[in-house]
């Protein structure tokens, strides 16, 4: 990225507790100016076979977009009289802290935010002429002259491109008026500095468009002075500042908005020769009530509409905006706390209440600004865009086309899904032991996930893992045959891994030391001097593998190969989004754009080892699975199971048990089909006035919750002595067999579902969105409630104390629904039901087959 700065601040001592939110980029968008004799003052234009753009002038220039089939329904469209296309050079700024990013905005140098439309062009094809010396051209229509042959080349035709100019006014000492101009004569408003564009519209199939915008270098003159420049944000209010001798616009900063630098910082930075555009701006209409679902795994809101949602994959944080441990977190160390923004996988793709869905292509970073009521504006960090608009009647249509262009994820292997994952520390003894007990409660056991098989050390945060991927064969003695032993009962053992390597001279029964095998390969990510990057982590810091290198990835297998040969079936993929951003890989990639890519690049090495290892093997053996936390839009086409990283152990909003819900719903309507929690949550804090332990009543709950997702584990979190664990005595472990069986009576269910989520992308647990988008109950959800695919609705009890909830039962839904646990049968209707621990309320569709197999099966596992 262009002009960009980074600050590190992993150890600094005192931290404000409340930081405020970063500078950004105001909301440019200026008038709209149609600069050419020939374009009508309506009309339609083809956009592949599919699709059109139809254009109007009647009530201000403006631009829509509709399939053929729905004429009138737009699927985009620009605000009228107003510019579409906007862009700046700007200063950005990353504060980096221990896997948390945070970026702003620090100077504008200019910003181009009026537009005009000088063409508008059809490519039916394209044809090629020879200038007499061999070479080979493109014929371009008229008017596009200017084109990368490159730009175009792979479009399907008809399409559709629009080109003119962005520029700034002239105007001197005005604040932006949103209006045209008088009489709506370009003449008036005299430009300064200007840059080509143009937007490409080119038909990717049946159900979904290609847009690109691309942009010329800014031409700016060369003087001795210049106007002062207006504050490209919309506001009734301003004063001047002397600033050198020239004016600029001020406005207090708790607006949250940068200033756009005096022109005469312009004229020092001559851009005329050699400065790009490092922000692009893509601005469209939108409806006030619209509602905006999506953005990846978000963990606060479903809805986000009136929010700025930047898309930028880091470490969630710890409380996320809950009180008091967000304070106590960014008091320790820089912004730790997080906030309702922050997530380990987000997503630059939404859909809305009016079926309206569009996503960005590439890994830039972006910002979706969704805070103006009658419009949407897409920012993107660097001098591009190009993404996707799609069409579909349904949330259902929408997410089957999306997936289908990113990717979707393969079916999981039974045995996963066939009971609980056993969580748990100690070692070979700690694991007979426990077992011993589960077999006395009947519970069924899918697999062991053993989280510390590399071992342990004691560092000044408590105990944590040797991130050394060998087992430590003191901590588990007989390591093969506990594999083998709990292989003979059909159980798995799953263990844990990272890209991320330490420094392990001081472990006392180490075989090997990764970190020294990879620095000698050279496939470590290089700071700025050619040294491995040791990067914060925690207690101490890591080198991190750089997955851009080829030889990473043979190597990285190689281990992973090892860990199998043991009969290791699984592992918890860990890390991938702290990635620093001024980091020299291997591919030369700008750092920035890698960063969003990197927890792809992590997944993809994990699943590319599992299909070489499913084609050497075919059925003869059980298919190893892997999970991740970190991701980005294009993950669910690599990682075959996700989970939501590190709530509290608490029944708190924004990072405990309920974000536990709305990350499991969000993530799902973006292609994250398998998606879970750690039951009870992770993170617990035990400080004199700050103290978040696991309470029983929570983990009950959560065991409630997890036993209809689609998997069930369990986590000892990172203080298991202050928490209480499914093992702590005879209550705990008798609910959590009850729960484990309610997880066993639905599995034939749960399989049809994962079927359906390979082929459609429709994730196991559903926003009830998805099948009820008109309901407007339904859309104001966030963690109240949720479908499991169509047939089971679940109500969870999400706050302490509480032994009752308050079931909805949509709206012109033809059946009923069946309260397992009594047998009341609720249809359209509100209704309080009770909830007492042990009986959740769960219903399933009266009448059906899934509810006809369900009960029968909670019958013969005696849980009825």
């Amino acid at each position: 990225m262009a002009s960009l700065r980074i600050t590190k601040k992993h150890h600094r001592r005192l931290n404000n507790p409340f930081p405020s939110p970063p500078k950004s980029l105001p909301f440019l968008q200026g008038a709209l100016f149609i600069d050419s004799p020939d374009l009508p003052s309506a009309g339609n234009f083809p956009i592949g076979r599919d699709f059109q753009l139809s254009w109007s002038s009647n009530n201000g220039e403006c631009f829509s977009i509709s399939h053929r089939s729905q004429p009138t329904k737009a699927i985009w469209s620009t605000v009228p009289g107003l510019a579409f296309i906007s862009a700046a050079v700007a200063e950005t700024e990353v504060e980096e802290s221990r896997g948390s990013f945070l970026v702003r905005d620090r100077k504008v140098h200019l910003a181009c935010d009026y537009q005009t439309v000088e063409d508008v062009s059809v490519i039916d094809g394209l044809s090629w002429f020879s200038n007499g010396s061999g070479d080979q051209h493109f014929d371009f229509p008229h008017g596009l002259s200017d084109l990368d042959p490159n730009d175009v080349k792979d479009m399907n035709f008809p399409a559709l491109v629009i080109s003119g100019r962005i520029f700034c006014n002239e105007k001197k000492g005005s604040i932006r008026d949103y209006s045209t101009p008088k009489n709506g004569k370009l003449e008036r408003m005299k430009a300064y500095a200007s840059a080509r564009y143009w937007v490409f519209f080119n038909q990717k199939s049946i159900r979904d468009i290609e847009f690109q915008v691309k942009l010329g270098k800014p031409d700016v003159p060369v003087r001795n002075s210049f106007p002062a420049r207006y504050q490209g944000v919309r506001l009734k209010f301003g004063w001047f500042r002397k600033k050198r001798g020239g004016c600029f616009w001020f406005f207090p900063r708790s607006n949250g908005l940068i200033d756009i630098s005096s022109i005469e910082d312009v004229a020092q930075m001559n851009l005329h020769e050699s400065k790009e555009f490092n922000k692009v701006c893509f601005t469209y209409s939108s409806e006030e009530n619209e509602r905006f679902y999506g953005f990846g795994e978000q963990f606060s809101h479903m809805d986000f509409k009136g929010k700025r949602v930047p898309i930028l994959v880091q470490e969630q944080g710890i409380g996320r905006g809950d009180q008091p441990i967000t304070f106590a977190a960014n008091l320790v160390s820089h912004r730790a706390g997080g906030d309702w923004s922050t997530t380990y996988a987000p997503s630059p793709f939404y859909m809305t209440s009016r079926m309206r869905s569009l996503y960005l292509e590439g890994h830039n970073y972006s910002i979706f600004d969704l805070t103006r009521e009658d419009r949407v504006q897409i920012q993107i960090h660097g001098n591009s865009i190009q993404g996707r608009i799609l069409y579909g009647n349904s949330p259902i249509e929408i997410i089957e086309q999306f997936t289908g262009n990113i990717g979707r994820p393969p079916e999981l292997p039974d045995w996963i899904i066939s009971g609980a994952v056993v969580g748990m520390q100690g070692g070979t003894d700690m694991v007979y032991n426990v077992w011993d007990e589960l077999k006395a409660y009947r519970v069924p056991i899918s697999a062991f996930w053993l989280q510390d098989w590399v071992g342990q050390r004691k560092t000044f945060i408590g105990s944590q893992l040797w991130w050394n991927w060998e087992v430590d064969t003191t901590r588990y003695w007989g390591w093969r045959k506990l594999i083998q032993d709990l292989d003979a009962q059909h159980i798995k053992v799953m263990t844990y891994c990272n890209p991320c390597l330490a420094l392990v001279d001081q472990k006392p029964n180490k075989r090997r030391i990764l970190f020294n095998e990879a620095r000698s390969l050279g496939v470590l990510v290089k700071d700025k001097n050619g040294d491995p990057y040791m990067v914060p982590n925690t207690a101490f810091d890591v080198g991190m593998l750089d997955l851009t290198h080829p030889d990473t990835t043979i190597w990285f297998k190689r281990i992973l190969q090892e860990m199998v040969d043991d009969g290791v079936r699984g592992w918890m993929a860990d890390f991938g989004e702290g990635l620093p951003v001024d980091a020299i890989l291997y591919s030369g990639e700008d750092p920035i754009t890698a960063h969003n890519r990197y927890p792809e690049l992590w997944a993809q090495i994990n699943r590319e080892f599992v299909d070489e290892w499913k084609i050497n093997h075919g059925e003869e053996g059980d298919t190893p699975v892997f999970f991740v936390r970190a991701g980005f839009k294009n993950s669910p086409k690599w990682a075959m199971l996700f989970w939501q990283g590190d709530q509290m152990v608490s029944w708190q909003a924004n990072d405990g048990i309920k974000s536990a819900v709305v990350g499991l719903l969000s993530s799902g309507l973006c292609g994250y089909a398998f998606n879970h929690s750690d039951i009870g949550g992770y993170c617990a804090v035990n400080l004199p006035l700050i103290n978040y332990q696991r309470s029983e009543e929570l983990l009950l709950r959560w065991m409630e919750l997890n036993s209809l997702t689609t998997i069930f584990r369990t986590h000892e979190g990172n203080k298991p002595s202050c928490n209480s664990q499914f093992y702590s005595n005879h209550r705990t472990l008798s609910h959590f067999a009850r729960f484990a069986k309610v997880y066993s009576a639905w599995k034939f269910y749960r399989v049809q579902l994962i079927k359906e989520a390979a082929q459609r992308g429709l994730p196991v647990c559903r926003h009830m969105f998805l099948h009820y988008p008109d309901d407007e109950t339904v859309l104001g959800f966030t963690y109240q409630q949720f479908l499991v695919g169509t047939e089971i609705l679940v109500v969870p009890v999400l706050d302490k104390g509480k032994t009752s909830v308050k079931a909805y039962f949509p709206r012109g839904e033809s059946s009923s629904w069946k309260h397992i646990w009594t047998g009341k049968v609720y249809g359209n209707q509100e209704a309080w039901v009770e909830a007492p621990l042990g009986y959740p309320a769960v219903f399933v569709k009266f009448g059906s087959v899934v509810e006809e197999t369900f009960m029968k099966n909670l019958r013969d596992l005696e849980i009825l």
